[in-house]
């Protein structure tokens, strides 16, 4: 039997629904998703099987002009990802068309891509009329030859299925890459941090989630089969602290219990979570933190 695998890389602006396109071809959640942008700061890859194919989905941060030394390292993950996968999608959505966002990310693209094939995938397709798409399309491959172009809705998953099979012919034949039980290569302490930190970007409104990561300090397997898992929560302000843990701390009582019950979900077992705050104001500045982002500190610099 023939088999292929490869890596296929998710990019666009932020919130173009890259991360929900990756939960949908994995089957399962491994990618932060909220209405928040810039929520993805890591490369989180997933893998799905498609016949005889490995898919091995990388979704990068959203394309954005950075202004910090976050964004920029966001940024370089970004086109990193592009640049190490076999095939890439761009992701746009179609009731904002082609934005001055779109129209970067399309200049920068041949120089990223490396020549490899780039599928376009027109994502929220139930928001705009057949008209308006076909104009979009026109618009969009006249301004780039896209090897493909794909309408799709990645959250109720209308053309999904021809977009996974279209990536997967594309991949080199080739031995797996992963075990076929493996969804994600993320460390299972990152994706507990990337779902607390979800829990907390939907929770509060301002600001505040950029300049806030969460760590997975510690993690302990039980004797009964459960994990004692401990994570701090960094914020760069004492203000920032109070905002967290909220009135009576009831802010991050109901943001513990909603990233608990996730994590058991996904672990499939009973799960104890302890969450700290602790205010750290040069975070943003320290390579450390961004190793636990699975960012390169260096991409960051101006």
């Amino acid at each position: 039997m023939t088999t292929r695998a490869g890596f296929v890389a998710l990019i666009g602006e932020p919130n173009a629904g890259k991360s929900t396109l990756l939960n949908r071809m994995v089957g399962a959640k491994v990618s932060i998703v909220t209405h928040k942008v810039q929520t993805t700061r890591a490369r989180i890859r997933g893998v799905a099987i498609e016949g005889d194919a490995q898919l091995v989905f990388v979704d990068t941060p959203g394309l954005f002009k950075p202004r910090r030394r976050l964004d920029r390292a966001m940024v370089a993950a970004a086109w990193g990802g592009a640049a190490d996968a076999d095939v890439v999608v761009l992701l746009i959505e179609a009731h904002r068309g082609m934005t001055e966002g779109v129209k970067a990310i399309l200049e920068a693209l041949s120089e990223h891509t490396g020549g490899r094939r780039v599928a376009l995938a027109i994502n929220k397709i139930d928001k705009v009329k057949s008209e308006a798409l076909l104009r979009l399309t026109k618009e969009m491959n006249d301004a780039y030859g896209f090897a493909e172009t794909f309408m799709i809705s990645a959250e109720r998953g209308h053309g999904c299925d021809a977009l996974r099979g279209w990536l997967a012919a594309e991949l080199p034949e080739g031995p797996w890459l992963y075990p076929e039980d493996q969804i994600a290569d993320l460390p299972m302490r990152m994706i507990a941090a990337e779902m607390t930190r979800e829990k907390l970007t939907l929770r509060l409104h301002q600001e505040l989630p950029y300049q806030m990561t969460v760590e997975t300090e510690n993690w302990e397997e039980r004797k009964d089969g459960s994990a004692k898992i401990d994570q701090i929560i960094y914020v760069v302000r004492d203000g920032h602290k109070g905002i967290v843990l909220g009135n009576k701390g009831e802010t991050i009582k109901a943001v513990g219990k909603a990233a608990r019950e996730e994590l058991e979900e996904f672990l499939g077992r009973k799960v104890h979570l302890f969450l700290q705050v602790k205010v750290r104001p040069g975070w943003l500045d320290e390579a450390e933190r961004y190793d636990e982002m699975g960012l390169n500190f260096k991409d960051g610099n101006a």
